[in-house]
C-alpha cells in the first residue's frame, strides 16, 4: 500500500490478532518488541521493506507462530538460536538480508518446518546436518552465501517430501551424493557455482519429477557465451574442482526435465543423443566443457520446446542440420568455439523468436553472397549476431540492411569478408556495437553510417578500406570506440572528432 515510516508499538495491543502482513512497503527501523505480546499470532509477513537491525529474538516468544517472512530487508547480525523455540513454525524465510555467522544447528529442532529460505546473505560455515533430518521439509534454499564443507552422503534419508534443494553460489565441495535419488519428490535441484568434484551421479535419473537440474561449476560476471572477445581459458580454471566424466545417458529418463545446466565443468565424451529427445526441455546448457562428437542429424525434432541451447566452448564437430528450425521456440543459440563445419543453415531464418545467435570460432562456410544472412533478416527479434572466426569467404550483402530494429550487436570478425561495406548498413539504426575487423573489405566507409545514430562501438581495423574518413562519423554522438587502424585511409583526420564526447 506504499506505506512508510516505522511500525508503531501500539500494534502490540491488538491481543486477538493472528496475522500481520505489512509486506511490500517501505517501512524502516526495528520491529517493535511489543509484538511479543501477540501470543495468538500465527503469521508474520514483513518482507520487501527496509527494516534494519538484528532479527528480533523476541519472536521466539510467539508460541503459535507458523510462518515468518522477513526476506528482502536489511536485517543484519546472526540468526538467533532462540528461533528454535518456535516449535510450531512451518515456514522460515529470511532471504536477501545481511545475515552473517553460521546457520544455527538448533534450526534442526523445528520438526514441522516445511520451507527454510536463507538465500542471498553472508552466512558461513557448514550446513548443519540436522536440517536434513526434518522429515516435513519441502524446500531448503541456501543459495548465495559463503557456505563450505561437504554434503552428507545420507542427505536424503529423512527428506521424503523435499521438492526443492537450492544450494548454488556457495563454496561447497566434495562429491554430489548419489543418495539424492532418495528424495523422490524432488523437482528442482540447484547445485551450481560451487566446488563439487567427481562425476554426475547416474542415480539422479531416478528423480522422475525433476524439472530443473543445475550443476554449473563456475560463474563469471558478464556473458562469456555471447562475446567474440572471449575471456582467456585461465579465467575459467581458477576453481580446480569441477565435475568430470561423461554426461550420464540415464538422464534421458527425466521426462519432466525443463532445464539442464552442466556448463563450465570438465565433462568429456559425446552428448547422449537421448538428451535431444527430451521433449519437455526448455534450456540446455553444456557450454565450456570438453565435450566431443557431433550433434544429432535430426537436431531440433526431439526438443520442440527448447528456448535456450548453449553448447559453446567444447570440441564438438560436424554439421548443423537444417532440422534445427523444428525447435521453433528458440530464443538463444550458442554453438561458439567448437569445430563445426559446413553451411550455416538458412532454416535458422524460420526461428521467429531468436534473439541471440553466436556461431563464433568454428569452421562454418557460406556461398559467396552470404545468402544465409538474408534468411536471418526474418528473425525480427534478433538482437545479437556473432559470426566471427568462421571462413565465410564472401561479400557482405545489401540484405544486412534488412535486419530488424531489434539488432544491437553485429560481429563478423576474421571471416574473410570481401567487397565493400554496403550502403544499406546505415539502416541498422539500433545497432550499438559493430565489429568487421580482420577481413578483406575494400572501398570506402559509406556516408550512410550517419543513420546508425546510437552506435557506441565501431571496429573496422585490419581491412583494405580506403579513401578519407567521412565527416558523417562525427554525427554519431554516442560513439565511444572508433578503431580504423591497419587500413588504406588517406587525407586528414576529421577535426570534428574532437567534439565526440562519448
Amino acid at each position: 500500500m506504499q506505506l512508510y515510516g516505522t511500525i508503531p508499538p501500539h500494534l502490540g495491543n491488538l491481543s486477538f490478532i493472528s496475522s500481520v502482513d505489512i509486506s511490500n512497503n517501505t517501512f524502516h527501523g526495528d520491529l517493535p518488541v511489543e509484538l511479543a505480546h501477540l501470543h495468538r499470532l500465527k503469521f508474520i509477513n514483513a518482507k520487501n521493506n527496509n527494516f534494519t537491525g538484528a532479527i528480533p529474538s523476541f519472536l521466539s516468544l510467539l508460541p503459535n507462530l507458523r510462518s515468518l517472512y522477513l526476506s528482502n530487508n536489511q536485517f543484519s547480525g546472526k540468526i538467533p538460536t532462540s528461533l528454535s523455540n518456535l516449535t510450531k513454525l512451518e515456514v522460515l524465510q529470511l532471504q536477501s538480508n545481511f545475515l552473517e555467522g553460521e546457520i544455527p544447528r538448533e534450526i534442526g529442532d523445528l520438526r514441522y518446518l516445511t520451507v527454510l529460505d536463507l538465500q542471498l546473505s553472508q552466512l558461513t560455515g557448514s550446513i548443519p546436518p540436522s536440517i536434513f533430518n526434518i522429515t516435513t521439509m519441502q524446500v531448503i534454499a541456501l543459495s548465495g552465501n559463503n557456505l563450505t564443507g561437504k554434503l552428507p552422503i545420507t542427505i536424503c534419508d529423512h527428506l521424503p517430501d523435499l521438492e526443492g534443494l537450492y544450494l548454488g553460489r556457495n563454496s561447497l565441495e566434495g562429491v554430489i551424493p548419489p543418495n539424492l535419488e532418495e528424495c523422490r519428490k524432488l523437482q528442482q535441484l540447484v547445485l551450481s557455482f560451487n566446488e563439487f568434484a567427481g562425476t554426475v551421479p547416474r542415480e539422479l535419473a531416478n528423480l522422475t519429477d525433476l524439472t530443473k537440474l543445475a550443476m554449473t561449476a563456475l560463474h563469471l560476471e558478464g556473458s562469456v557465451k555471447f562475446s567474440s572477445f572471449s575471456f582467456p581459458p585461465s579465467l575459467y580454471s581458477y576453481i580446480s574442482r569441477k565435475l568430470t566424466g561423461e554426461i550420464p545417458m540415464e538422464l534421458g529418463n527425466l521426462k519432466k526435465l525443463q532445464a539442464l545446466g552442466l556448463s563450465q565443468n570438465e565433462l568429456t565424451g559425446s552428448i547422449p543423443d537421448i538428451i535431444f529427445n527430451m521433449s519437455a526441455l526448455q534450456i540446455i546448457d553444456f557450454g565450456l566443457n570438453k565435450l566431443s562428437g557431433t550433434l544429432p542429424s535430426d537436431l531440433g525434432r526431439g526438443i520442440p520446446n527448447i528456448e535456450e541451447l548453449f553448447c559453446g566452448g567444447n570440441n564438438l564437430s560436424g554439421f548443423i542440420s537444417a532440422s534445427i528450425s523444428n525447435s521453433s521456440r528458440l530464443t538463444m543459440l550458442d554453438l561458439s568455439n567448437n569445430s563445426f563445419t559446413g553451411l550455416i543453415p538458412k532454416s535458422l531464418g524460420n526461428l521467429e523468436y531468436l534473439e541471440v545467435l553466436n556461431l563464433w570460432g568454428n569452421n562454418f562456410v557460406s556461398d559467396s553472397t552470404l545468402s544465409f544472412l538474408a534468411s536471418l533478416t526474418n528473425c525480427r527479434n534478433l538482437r545479437l549476431l556473432t559470426l566471427s572466426g568462421n571462413p565465410l569467404d564472401g561479400v557482405l550483402p545489401a540484405s544486412v540492411g534488412n535486419f530488424s530494429n531489434a539488432l544491437q550487436t553485429f560481429e563478423v570478425q576474421g571471416c574473410k569478408l570481401k567487397g565493400v561495406i554496403p550502403q544499406e548498413i546505415g539502416n541498422l539504426t539500433e545497432v550499438t556495437r559493430m565489429i568487421l575487423v580482420n577481413n578483406e573489405l575494400t572501398g570506402h566507409i559509406p556516408n550512410t553510417v550517419h543513420g546508425m545514430s546510437i552506435l557506441q562501438e565501431l571496429y573496422l581495423y585490419d581491412n583494405k578500406i580506403e579513401g578519407t574518413i567521412p565527416d558523417v562519423i562525427c554525427n554519431l554522438k554516442n560513439l565511444g570506440a572508433l578503431v580504423l587502424s591497419e587500413n588504406h585511409f588517406s587525407g586528414s583526420v576529421p577535426s570534428c572528432l574532437d567534439y565526440l564526447q562519448a
